[in-house]
């Protein structure tokens, strides 16, 4: 088992709240990256915290960059009145390794909703990956992410642009490199908690779908909806749906 590290934090919201969520972002990406779930979920009353993972943003460096420790991280990280989180959300590769993480310790969090999670990559989705972690570690400017996502929000190029600054492009490479199966489907077959799924649109680009979503709902506790339109960050092309799905997910 891999040495936790601690993971820096940023939050929205009143600490007082009694609703916490915690927001994980996916590969070469930060905490900051997660800002519309944050902003949202402070609207409606939560108190909610987005870290960094490991090689990530400000977070510190190590050796280990298995799913397996990114999952350690996120198993020690806890709100500030201690327990479990009300909430997680998480995203690509946050979401393999929150899947880890509310699989093997059922008490960390009451519910669990996964962003395009990458639960397994394989294949045509481990070129496409490498490509665009590629395309970002070679020009890190905002005009570069701009050019690519003309459409995003000006807070989401302005921070896509500083991730690919702050990550360290071997942590990104290694965690490729030290995940050669790259899959948690036993992990989701295990999950006991309610957990949701807001999808990609498969024809536009999405790590979940077909078969590989045909067997994570096979799980009774797991359900699924796709943003239409929406690419692999539903939160920046889609962000509007995507928050909607979220409200209707938490609705009581």
């Amino acid at each position: 088992m891999a040495s936790p590290v601690t993971l820096p934090p940023l939050s929205w919201g009143d600490p007082a709240s009694d609703r916490h969520a915690l927001l994980v972002h996916g590969l070469g990406s930060n905490g900051a990256l997660m800002w519309r779930y944050g902003v949202a979920l402070a609207d409606d009353g939560w108190h909610v915290v987005s870290v960094d993972l490991r090689g990530h943003g400000t977070a510190p460096r190590a050796l280990d960059y298995t799913i397996a420790a990114y999952a350690t991280d996120l198993v020690t990280t806890r709100p500030h009145r201690g327990g479990a989180w009300d909430l997680v959300i998480a995203h690509s590769l946050g979401g393999a390794a929150s899947t880890v993480a509310a699989s093997e310790h059922p008490a960390w969090t009451r519910h669990l909703v996964l962003v395009d999670p990458a639960i397994h990559l394989a294949g045509r989705d481990r070129d496409i990956v490498r490509r665009a972690q590629d395309r970002a570690f070679a020009d890190t400017s905002e005009a570069a992410v701009r050019a690519e996502h003309p459409d995003w929000h000006e807070n989401d190029i302005e921070l896509k642009a500083l991730s690919a600054q702050q990550a360290s492009r071997w942590a990104v490479d290694q965690t490729t490199e030290q995940n050669p199966e790259w899959d948690e489907r036993a992990a989701a077959s295990a999950l006991t908690i309610p957990t949701h799924v807001i999808a990609a649109d498969p024809a536009v680009y999405s790590i979940f779908q077909g078969a590989l979503a045909d067997e994570v709902l096979a799980n009774p506790h797991v359900s699924m909806s796709v943003v239409a339109g929406a690419g692999h960050s539903p939160h920046r092309d889609r962000p509007e749906e995507t928050i909607a799905i979220l409200r209707r997910v938490l609705a009581p």
